[in-house]
């Protein structure tokens, strides 16, 4: 009787924690326009994630993203293979802030990810550490 009981409760607290994961939703900024006519966010990224992952700015006005990584061993960098919307960004991403600068110039949906890898494995974006920029006329 003392193992179902242990068996019903770890059942149970597996699947609320799992409840909890599934219900998580996407960190999404509307990025503001400051009072010199930039938009300016922070990107942190770490272990295959990045912080906002969905960020939304407007076409034609110039914009900041503010990267940097979270401590740790691995390496990680932020892409943006976008030429058609302004947007052709490679850049390793430290502890130590780095501020990329572009325009984007049409409206879209703008894929950005890590493409780092270790031998073998996947490489970061196929293991979750990717985001969109949404960019909005």
């Amino acid at each position: 009787m003392r193992t179902i009981k242990f068996l019903l409760f770890f059942l149970m607290f597996a699947g609320i924690a799992l409840a909890q994961e599934a219900g998580e939703k996407k960190k999404i900024i509307m990025v503001p326009v400051d009072k010199d006519g930039v938009q300016r966010v922070e990107i942190v990224g770490g272990e295959y994630f990045f912080d906002p992952e969905y960020i939304i700015v407007k076409k034609d006005i110039p914009v900041e993203l503010i990267v940097k990584k979270k401590p740790g061993i691995i390496p990680h960098n932020i892409v943006i293979h976008s030429p058609e919307g302004g947007m052709d960004i490679r850049e390793s991403m430290s502890a130590d802030q780095r501020v990329i600068k572009f325009t984007p110039t049409k409206a879209g949906k703008y894929p950005f990810y890590c493409d780092k890898k270790l031998l073998f494995f996947k490489n970061h974006r196929e293991k979750g550490m990717e985001g969109v920029i949404e960019v909005t006329e």
